[in-house]
């Protein structure tokens, strides 16, 4: 009985043996070893700690292992890291980095990253407690767009700090549901380069062109304000606030390098000094595009990283020697979808057709060398093969199928128009076998044709180092911005103007109000050595238009205001306001006529004034003087030759008498105020007598008989 027993328990375990040999062996004589995933990826971690796929060289190319494994030198502990696409991880990657540590048996820490980010990292053996909140951590504060490398070296600092609990706490306070939606970026990408162009163009021509306006503006209210005090009031000899003879000529307006123009108001604004600020403005917008130069100064979307020729022909290679020796190919990093069974089975269909198939079981994910393209991928694999070929494609992540016929004589419509148009999708793990059977059955049925197929060459894809450079910041909208730039300097250069405008009006607003021309307050006073009013002597047709209309309003008010005038002033004061109207008023309509003439309008502010004059200093109102009726009332008299006649005795204003002034020039009537100037009494109207010496009262007789009013 003993005996029989050993018999018996040996037999059993022979025949046990013998059955796990059976299942373990391969099928068929040339049937390659196919190791899991787990195996495939502990045997690249046995050779070196830090494994790259060379399924994303776009992204991470593989000649970056050497960066990782510096990284991971500084956590103190034996680390092996893993670089993978993120499809092959599954839903859990700490399943695969235990599956690893069992297949490869080493303590240390175990890191799980993707083209995505960091996955999962597991210690085994080893002390580090800070991984599991430098995990978190990272989950929460890196930003989206870090590669893989930041993102482990993001990691590594958060380990090695020693503050890993509270960062990761702040990380979540920050970035979780109650915080901000997510870090900001760390990489510059199109949508912000053509931003940041725009912003560049808003800036480089807005801003000078802003700055132009804005001093040209302010410069030329300066000229204004300086030409206006040349014109402003005369002090003569002994008036209060100033020495005796020590005021400005009447009408002595500044010349040279001013350029005031005649009339008081100055010309346009000197080229001599625009060319200076234009060249200043350019050098302004250069200093702002080479600033703008350095703060934009990315050049890539990524971390600089530059994939080799080596890495991006790296799977091509291993994809196409694994496709010589066998014709089923299983992409070793990514999970089995096929079984042993389904794929000894596959094998033997693949041998048993007529037609060379050959199928690989590999992802596209789009940073891999064809850049997402399946038919790319077909056709590089194809050109190592050198033999015509149906190649099918089937990714083992999503159970997507391609197919792409190289020269075989196999009809393709036949394929095409198969139920779901051999494009399966659904679980891969649960329906690629089945889905692949299916394909090799339709093969098999598909009529043959006379000569073999060939698809057309697919786009080649992008240049890996021009899919990730930026446009020039000076490119793109930088354009649009300079035209955004020039309306944006108007606008501002509006706003500063109307801002001013609005200032100087509330200052005006706040101060007292003068009581107009020819007497006291703005721009005159009496007799006792008051200022006289503006005289220029050679007004411009605005200036006159608007003094004109200025001191004829202020008569009209002081005749309103004067109820106690003795009948001589009101007399003369209502003349001259008459005969004015009658000169610059021919409607009544109470506006200046569009066409008065530069020599009524002159006559008008003379009349205007001596009117004020008559109400404010009755004795003073009867003569103007000779030599610029603008000057206001004479209270002197002096020699003089008028109109070249002999010299006697003629009425003049005290500035006049210490030292004779330039004598009042107009442009002729018939001119519409473009002519040249020429001495006022030259020229035709009731103006011309005040040369001679008339008086106010024979001025405003002269004027009324002049338009036939009795």
């Amino acid at each position: 009985m003993p005996r029989a027993g050993l018999v018996l328990v040996t037999g059993w375990l022979t025949v046990l043996f013998c059955a796990g040999a059976v299942q373990a062996a391969p099928v068929g004589p040339h049937a390659p070893d196919n190791p899991t995933q787990f195996a495939y990826l502990a045997e690249q971690l046995r050779k070196s700690p830090v494994h790259v796929s060379d399924q994303i060289p776009r992204e991470v190319p593989r000649s970056t292992a050497p960066a990782f494994a510096r990284e991971a030198r500084r956590l103190g502990v034996p680390t092996y890291v893993m670089v993978l696409p993120h499809a092959s991880y599954g839903t859990a990657a700490d399943g695969l980095l235990a599956g690893v540590h069992d297949r490869l048996g080493r303590k240390g820490l175990y890191v799980a990253l993707s083209d995505t980010g960091l996955e999962a990292a597991q210690t085994y053996g080893v002390d580090l407690p800070s991984t599991a909140d430098a995990v978190t951590e990272a989950v929460y504060a890196v930003p989206y767009d870090a590669t893989p490398r930041e993102v482990f070296r993001h990691f590594v600092d958060v380990v090695t700090s020693g503050e890993a609990h509270e960062r990761a706490e702040e990380a979540r306070a920050a970035y979780d549901d109650g915080g901000t939606d997510e870090p900001p970026g760390l990489h510059t990408d199109t949508t912000e380069r053509e931003n940041q162009s725009f912003v560049t163009g808003i800036a480089v021509l807005g801003i000078p062109l802003s700055v132009l306006l804005v001093t040209v503006h302010a410069l030329q209210r300066r000229r204004v304000r300086r030409a206006a005090a040349a014109d402003g009031p005369v002090r003569v000899p002994g008036a209060r606030g100033g020495p005796q003879g020590g005021g400005r000529t009447a009408g002595g307006g500044t010349t040279g390098s001013g350029r005031q123009q005649p009339g008081g108001g100055p010309g346009p604004f000197p080229r001599e000094r625009l060319l200076p600020l234009m060249l200043g403005a350019a050098v302004l917008g250069g200093l702002v595009a080479f600033t703008a130069s350095q703060i934009f100064d990315d050049t890539t979307s990524g971390d600089g990283t530059r994939p080799t020729a080596a890495d991006m022909r790296a799977r091509i290679d291993r994809v196409s020697a694994g496709l010589r020796r066998d014709p089923l190919y299983l992409d070793p990093e990514s999970r089995s979808t096929l079984d042993g069974t389904e794929r000894a089975h596959l094998r033997k269909r693949l041998r048993e057709l007529d037609v060379p198939v050959v199928i690989a079981a590999v992802p596209t994910p789009p940073d891999d060398e064809s850049g997402g393209s399946t038919e790319l991928l077909a056709k590089q694999v194809h050109d190592r093969l050198h033999r015509d070929v149906l190649m099918v494609l089937a990714d083992p992540a999503t159970g997507v199928i391609e197919l792409v016929n190289y020269s075989t004589r196999i009809d393709d419509s036949y394929l095409v128009d198969r139920p779901r148009d051999l494009a399966y999708t659904g679980p891969a793990e649960e329906q690629l076998g089945r889905h692949l059977d299916e394909l090799l059955t339709y093969v098999d049925k598909a009529p043959r044709a006379r000569t073999g197929g060939r698809p057309y060459d697919p786009p080649p894809a992008a240049d890996p180092v021009e899919e990730k450079a930026l446009p020039g910041l000076f490119t793109g909208d930088f354009e649009a911005g300079m035209v955004l730039g020039t309306f944006a300097a108007g606008l501002v250069f509006g706003l500063v103007a109307a801002a001013r405008a609005l200032a100087r009006r509330l200052v005006r607003r706040g101060r007292p109000a003068g009581r107009g021309a020819g007497g006291r307050g703005a721009g005159g006073r009496g007799a006792g050595g008051a200022a006289v009013p503006a005289a220029p002597d050679r007004p411009t047709l605005s200036w006159l238009r608007r003094t004109a209309r200025q001191d004829l309003d202020v008569l009209t008010a002081a005749l309103e205001a004067s109820a106690s005038l003795p009948e001589e002033a009101r007399r003369r004061a209502w003349e001259c306001l008459d005969a004015a109207a009658l000169l610059v008023d021919g409607d009544s309509d109470g506006r200046i006529d569009a066409d008065a003439t530069p020599v009524g309008l002159t006559c008008a502010v003379v009349l205007a004034r001596a009117g004020r004059t008559a109400i404010e200093e009755p004795a003073a109102a009867r003569y103007v003087c000779h030599r610029n009726p603008l000057h206001g009332a004479a209270r002197r008299r002096a020699p003089g030759r008028p109109s070249g006649g002999a010299a006697r005795s003629l009425p003049v204003c005290e500035t006049c008498r210490v030292a004779p002034g330039p004598v009042l020039r107009l442009r002729s009537p018939g001119s519409g105020g473009r002519g040249a100037y020429a001495p006022y009494p030259t020229l035709t109207g009731p103006l011309a007598a005040l040369g001679d010496g008339t008086g106010i009262d024979q001025l405003t007789l002269d004027v009324r008989e002049y338009f036939g009013v009795h």
